[in-house]
């Protein structure tokens, strides 16, 4: 794994579910090529979890704050720490 790879884990909050935004986001990480998942959450927020290259991931967390993301994002709460290398692809599990 290159040195310059990062995990982000992230709890996205606002109207996320059923509006499309797990599709997208995991259209948005397969065009950065970053590998995670997304998935909804009981209290409807979406968390995710994406990991590549720091360039990439930091576009992608700009992606998530900015109005090009589906639905209505009120809060992204995220943290950045070492990759895990668990995931092949970027998948919607739940």
């Amino acid at each position: 794994m290159a040195a310059d790879q990062v995990r982000l884990t992230a709890r996205v909050t606002g109207v996320v579910q059923g509006v499309g935004f797990r599709y997208w986001t995991a259209r948005k990480a397969g065009e950065l090529r970053l590998r995670g998942s997304v998935s909804n959450r009981t209290d409807g927020s979406v968390e995710l979890v994406a990991e590549g290259p720091a360039r990439e991931v930091s576009e992608f967390t700009a992606w998530l704050h900015s109005d090009r993301a589906p639905g209505r994002v009120e809060n992204v709460d995220f943290t950045v720490s070492d990759p895990t290398g668990e995931f092949d692809d970027f998948r919607i599990v739940g």
